[in-house]
C-alpha cells in the first residue's frame, strides 16, 4: 500500500490518500478542500473509488458530498450511531466558522468487524466509540497500518467531552481493540504526527501500560 497525508481545513486535519499497485485509492476523512485533494488524485494518476468515514466531525467529513457529486463514487462509513453528528453538520459549521455544510448520510454504515476493499486492499473495521459513538478504525493488516481518526494521537488521546463522548469506552477502545493489534503496527492520526501502538503503550501519559 502507498499512502500520503494530506492536512486540510484550519484544523489540520490528517486526510489520507491511499492506493495500492494498480492506482485504486480512497480518501480518507476528506474534511475540507476537496479541489485541492482532486489535484492530488489525478498528478498521482490513480482512480479513486470511495471516501472513508471514521467519524461525522466536519473537519473529517466536510468534503465528502461535493467529491461523492463530483465523482459518483460511494461514502462508506462511519458506524451508523454517527448520524448524530452528521445531521448536526449545519451547526458544526457555523459553531466552527466552517463554510455551510449540510446534513448527509453515507451510502454505506460499518459495523465493528466489517472488511471494506480498495482495490487489493482490504480495511478491518473496528468500532472504536468514546470521541464520538459511532467512531470507526482502519485498519490494514498486510501493512501493520491503522487509520485511527480522533480516537489516539502521540502523547494524547480523543476529547470526550463532546454530546455522546464517553472517556471510559475511549480507554477500552485503545486498550482492547487498537494495542492488542501490536506494538509494530504504525498509525495516522487525525492530527499531528505519526506514531506506533508500541510507542503509546510505553510513553502516552493517558494510556500507557503503567497506568493500568
Amino acid at each position: 500500500m502507498e499512502f500520503t497525508i494530506l492536512p486540510v481545513t484550519p484544523y489540520q486535519q490528517n486526510c489520507s490518500l491511499v492506493w495500492d499497485a494498480a492506482g485504486c485509492a480512497a480518501l480518507i476523512d476528506p474534511g475540507g478542500e476537496a479541489e485541492r485533494l482532486l489535484a492530488e488524485v489525478q498528478t498521482r494518476g490513480l482512480t479513486l473509488e470511495k471516501i472513508l468515514l471514521t467519524h461525522g466531525h466536519l473537519d473529517h467529513v466536510g468534503a465528502a458530498v461535493e467529491l461523492r457529486e463530483a465523482l459518483g463514487i460511494p461514502i462508506v462509513g462511519p458506524q451508523r450511531e454517527e448520524q448524530f453528528w452528521l445531521d448536526m453538520l449545519p451547526q458544526q459549521a457555523e459553531l466552527f466558522g466552517f463554510p455551510p455544510a449540510l446534513a448527509f448520510s453515507p451510502d454505506q454504515w460499518l459495523e465493528d468487524g466489517d472488511c471494506v476493499p480498495v482495490g487489493s486492499l482490504v480495511f478491518e473495521v473496528l468500532h472504536c466509540p468514546g470521541h464520538t459513538p459511532g467512531h470507526v478504525v482502519f485498519y490494514e493488516r498486510g501493512d501493520k497500518l491503522a487509520f485511527v481518526g480522533d480516537v489516539l494521537f502521540k502523547g494524547s488521546i480523543g476529547r470526550t467531552d463532546f454530546p455522546r463522548g464517553k472517556h471510559a469506552d475511549l480507554i477500552r477502545a485503545i486498550r482492547e481493540k487498537l494495542f492488542p493489534l501490536g506494538d509494530d503496527v504504525r498509525f495516522v492520526p487525525g492530527h499531528g504526527a505519526m506514531s506506533t501502538f508500541g510507542h503509546e503503550r510505553r510513553e502516552n501519559p493517558f494510556v500507557a501500560d503503567e497506568r493500568g
